[in-house]
């Protein structure tokens, strides 16, 4: 009877000390819990259960067009009066194509709507695998090398990705939220931008002389800023951003923009929109935060260009020095370019450009001065935005051949972020899933990782303090429960 006594009153104790455990304790539970998680093998539905709730503070490198799924795109296009061709997938845009499609018998038809294309499943699965990466790792897709079948969904479902921006914005801010995540800097849309044949011409004829160079951005930057189309374009655009962003932001959650230039096109109108790009940025009010140039970086023309557009930025944020720069570079991997094209994108990027965030940054081993590039970005803070899956399914990067175990051991801060979730079909989540599963690291890297998404946003101060409380609160919150759940689990064993 005594011994039954002293473990019932045991087992009180017990339970009221997990009750009234501290924000510290609950911590120390988390971890070990995570710990037992992520180990060998890695538990993977508990850790996406666990990553799931688990708070993260911003994704950092997103992209709006790619991160809206295919299904969405598809609603929209009957809003926008168009259909889909059955044959190509393409989206017919013409508005009098579409009406003569409308008229036909169902059996004539080469042009379908939404609920025709919903209705037609094999049309509609076939539009899945062309307007994103679906069932392209089960091999049910047709098969194109994984970078081309990646960029080439945008074409696809371009015709739709240019309107009902706030819509898109609104499903992007519930799916985040649902995930306990409250911010995202997504690179939302391209600046205007013009081209001049003949500045095309001199600027590539002037080759690496930064003399000369500097001369041409000079006149074409003099000539755009007093251009009232020019200016008026900007301003359009600006005040398009603010129109697509309405009510977006509220006390939990916040979206800021990027917009960007595509490094596909001619020097004048790389030029010439990151001219538009800046502008904006600094008219925007601190809605538009950031700047960053996108596209594929082993295509002939980005491979050709690259150091000339990383000139660009350089006399452009000269010019806007308070104007942010995060840049895709090293998005390369063995193969897709001859050896010399992955020894210096990093590098160019910190050292010419200014960058202070890297995009993706794969190549890094292959750099020549890998080392040094890592010292720079270890002492000045320069964070690299890691993207598993995209790296993975485009570059054919993962496991230990990815630079993140690089980044890791000499201390260059990083943050997990999500590329294109529409696209390759995944989440912030699964990222963490991922980051765990392979690399090991521990719940503080975690945690850590987490808060880096708020501490290198491109915010003001104020900002940042302001999302940081609200991060420890939703942590303290999250370590509160893992503690409870840990404890319910062991006792049920």
């Amino acid at each position: 009877m005594q011994k039954t006594l002293i473990g019932l009153m045991v087992a009180a104790s017990c339970a009221g000390s997990a009750l009234a455990a501290t924000p510290k304790a609950n911590e120390a539970a988390t971890s070990r819990h995570f710990a037992q998680l992520a180990g060998q093998p890695a538990r993977l539905s508990e850790l996406t259960m666990f990553f799931t709730r688990m708070p993260k503070g911003g994704d950092l490198h997103h992209h709006y067009s790619g991160s809206i799924y295919a299904e969405q795109y598809l609603e929209w296009v009957d809003k926008m009066g168009f259909c889909v061709n059955k044959q190509s997938y393409r989206i017919e845009t013409d508005k009098a194509v579409v009406e003569a499609q409308r008229a036909l018998p169902a059996k004539d038809k080469a042009c379908l709507s939404t609920q025709e294309m919903i209705r037609d499943d094999y049309s509609y699965r076939e539009m899945l695998q062309r307007w994103s990466t679906k069932d392209f790792g089960n091999h049910g897709a047709v098969q194109p090398p994984p970078d081309r079948a990646f960029f080439e969904t945008f074409g696809y479902f371009g015709p739709v990705s240019n309107a009902n921006f706030n819509e898109g914005l609104r499903t992007l801010k519930q799916r985040a939220i649902e995930e306990n995540l409250s911010y995202i800097e997504t690179q939302f849309k391209m600046a205007p931008l013009m081209q001049d044949a003949g500045w095309d011409a001199a600027v590539l004829q002037a080759g690496a002389d930064d003399q000369m160079l500097a001369g041409h951005f000079g006149a074409l930057a003099a000539s755009l800023e007093q251009d009232a189309a020019f200016g008026a374009r900007v301003n359009d655009f600006v005040n398009n951003v603010k129109a697509s962003s309405a009510g977006i932001d509220d006390a939990s959650f916040t979206m800021r923009y990027q917009t960007y230039v595509l490094r596909l096109l001619q020097p004048s109108q790389v030029f010439s929109s990151m001219l538009g790009a800046f502008k904006s940025a600094r008219q925007s009010g601190g809605l538009i935060v950031g700047v960053n140039i996108v596209g594929a970086e082993n295509t002939a023309v980005s491979m050709r260009d690259y150091t000339l557009h990383m000139k660009m930025f350089r006399f452009l944020k000269a010019q806007y020095p308070e104007v942010k720069v995060s840049l895709h570079a090293g998005e390369l991997s063995l193969g897709m370019v001859p050896p010399e094209g992955l020894r210096f994108h990093i590098d160019q990027a910190l050292t010419i450009a200014g960058a202070d965030r890297i995009g993706h940054g794969i190549d890094l081993a292959h750099e020549l001065r890998a080392p040094a590039i890592m010292k720079q970005m270890r002492e000045k803070d320069i964070p690299v935005e890691i993207n598993l899956t995209s790296n993975e399914f485009i570059n054919g990067v993962s496991g230990d051949n990815h630079p993140i175990t690089l980044y890791r051991k000499y201390g260059v801060p990083f943050v997990i972020s999500t590329d294109d979730t529409g696209v390759t079909r995944h989440t912030l989540t699964q990222e963490y899933v991922l980051f765990a599963s392979r690399y090991k690291p521990s719940y503080a890297e975690v945690k850590k990782a987490s808060y880096n998404g708020i501490r290198y946003a491109f915010l003001p101060k104020a900002e940042k303090d302001r999302l940081t409380r609200q991060l420890d609160q939703r942590f303290a919150r999250f370590e509160a429960e893992v503690a409870q759940l840990a404890a319910s689990a062991v006792k049920s064993h």
